[in-house]
């Protein structure tokens, strides 16, 4: 996640409940064509591509050419870096915490 708002891209695009399966759907490393993501799902082809577009804007997926066909693979590093992200805000508030914790408990 390089830029400032990669974070807030990247769980933009998980936010919604399509994406995520789409994700949920590509976790186990197999490439696919939008007809192959596409089967289980009751959107249209061009809904799907345009769902598939957002995850590739934040670094979740990447799209090769095989023919004229395009297969998409998540990428694990986006997840990576997100649960990394996570992790911070975590220290941080834990940190924030055991202060607020301590103040309280010397009486302020």
């Amino acid at each position: 996640m390089q830029s400032s708002d990669s974070p807030a891209r990247l769980f933009a695009a998980l936010g919604d409940p399509t994406r995520l399966g789409l994700i949920a759907r590509l976790a186990d490393g197999k490439a696919r064509s939008i007809a192959q993501m596409g089967e289980p799902l009751p959107i249209s082809r061009q809904a799907l591509a345009k769902h598939l577009d957002v995850l590739l804007g934040a670094g979740l997926v990447r799209r090769t050419r095989v023919g004229r066909e395009a297969r998409f693979v998540m990428e694990p590093e986006a997840i990576h870096a997100a649960r990394d992200w996570l992790d911070a805000v975590s220290a941080q508030w834990d940190g924030t915490l055991g202060r607020l914790k301590a103040f309280v408990e010397e009486g302020g």
